[in-house]
């Protein structure tokens, strides 16, 4: 994620795909949120603080905050600070690397010089020959408070460059959710879902989210096809009808708030609590102005408050970053895809790719060798993915990650199993996933390239394939 992405945390679905990247992220925003808490604490707006003044402002948000309780959980501090956050400005249509609360349904841009190193690495071997015409179309849209990726075009223009190399397939794109239903679907052979982050098939009208989400599910039952890269499992495991109405004007959670939630927390208790009592958070208060008082004066400056606030907080870890709670309100998709987004190691994350089926035609283009990638690299929560469900074709070498590496992740899979892509039969129909191509270089890697276009023929039907779960 660029800087761009970084600073959009004002977003119904940012607790899903930062929780566990968040640590860091929030440490760059640290500026802009001293100079939020000193303006809410300087009533007399001189541009000082006095001990009174902050003493007050503490005593007043544990008031205000803890409702019936007599102490200040977590969450109840994180709602309160989020009413002194002003939110970000709202994303642009079709701006990339913004969580976009509204989602996305305009074309994005895409630097030519990325689309000529895409096509200077086409595969010069050729595809299987399809079995017919075929048609292929490329969902590139964004739902309702989901992150909208600078890769959404290249990949688009990779599928529809791969097909006409050898007449494989044609391709259209749309970034419109509308055009998921039964009648326009009548023309497709397979649907690439092109990193469709959030609920991207929901509408505020409930009738067209069920219409369009059988359409989808019967598309591929019926004997079509599903390919789908990256984001696209970073999709149905938040709160499809909390994001709809954030996207009409609701308040939406700011997960930076979450963090300095956790912060004041483990600053004011001393130790593993999710809440501390009014004594404690006064005390607190009283710590914080007798380390940043230092000149005697009564008084503390602005700009000493925003340059030492830093040092008031202990250090970030990840036990203060919260993981996310997944609402699963289609669970058939998360199936469908094979699993749903719990963590990444941020670009560009060396990973170390093993492959897992060395005799499927998808694999051919690697001659059985591992490989290293860098990239963003997607985890799967805990319960969501299984071997039962699916054919792993490739996954992470996790014996060859350092230590430090495999801390960034909370909680990591108990089986150590991080797989990247693989197949699955839905009823009559195939599904491939390819969890790499968050970044541009992923698409011009050639072996990365055949793999993307034999998972295509592959849902098309055309590319026949031991697509048995793995683990039975």
């Amino acid at each position: 994620m660029n800087s761009i992405g970084r600073t959009k945390l004002h977003s119904i679905r940012v607790a899903g795909v930062l929780a566990l990247a968040g640590v860091s992220l929030w440490a760059q925003d640290r500026g802009r949120t001293a100079q939020v808490l000193f303006d809410a604490m300087d009533t007399n707006h001189d541009g000082t603080l006095t001990h009174s003044e902050m003493e007050s402002a503490f005593n007043s948000w544990f008031s205000a905050w803890r409702g019936n309780g007599e102490s200040l959980t977590r969450d109840q501090i994180a709602a309160g600070l989020s009413k002194l956050f002003p939110p970000p400005p709202a994303a642009k249509p079709g701006q990339p690397n913004t969580f976009n609360i509204a989602g996305n349904s305009t074309p994005i841009a895409v630097p030519q010089a990325a689309v000529d190193a895409m096509m200077a690495a086409l595969p010069g071997t050729p595809g299987v020959k399809p079995l017919r015409s075929r048609n292929v179309l490329v969902l590139a849209h964004t739902g309702a408070g989901g992150f909208v990726h600078a890769s959404i075009p290249l990949a688009a223009k990779t599928v529809e460059a791969l097909g006409a190399r050898g007449g494989l397939w044609t391709t259209t794109v749309t970034y419109n959710a509308a055009d998921i239903n039964t009648s326009n679907l009548q023309q497709y052979d397979a649907i690439f879902l092109d990193s469709t982050t959030g609920c991207f098939l929901d509408d505020k009208d409930p009738s067209v989210t069920a219409a369009r989400r059988s359409a989808f599910i019967q598309f591929v039952r019926a004997g079509k096809g599903i390919a789908a890269i990256h984001a696209a499992t970073d999709a149905y495991h938040t709160d499809c009808l909390a994001a709809e109405a954030a996207a009409n004007g609701g308040p939406a959670p700011n997960f930076a708030t979450s963090l300095l939630a956790a912060q004041l927390v483990a600053a004011a208790a001393k130790n593993d609590s999710a809440s501390v009592n009014q004594q404690q958070w006064s005390a607190m208060a009283g710590d914080w102005y007798r380390q940043l008082e230092t000149g005697n004066t009564g008084k503390v400056s602005q700009a000493d408050f925003v340059k030492r606030f830093r040092s008031l907080l202990p250090p970030m870890n990840r036990r203060m970053s919260p993981e996310p709670r997944p609402v699963l309100q289609w669970p058939e998709f998360n199936k469908l895809i094979g699993g749903y987004f719990k963590f990444h190691w941020p670009d560009p994350q060396l990973i170390y790719v093993k492959i897992d089926d060395p005799n499927s035609p998808l694999t051919a283009m690697f001659h059985g060798q591992e490989f290293e990638i860098r990239d963003e690299t997607y985890t799967f929560a805990q319960d969501s993915f299984s071997r039962r469900n699916v054919h792993v074709l490739t996954s992470i070498d996790y014996t060859k990650m350092s230590p430090e590496d495999k801390a960034k992740e909370v909680n990591p899979r108990t089986d150590r199993d991080y797989a990247l892509s693989y197949i699955r039969r839905e009823g009559q129909g195939r599904v491939y996933y390819e969890g790499h191509g968050h970044d541009f270089r992923v698409y011009a890697m050639t072996p990365m390239l055949e793999h993307i276009r034999a998972g295509i023929q592959y849902a098309l039907g055309d590319l026949k394939a031991d697509d048995r779960p793995s683990a039975q």
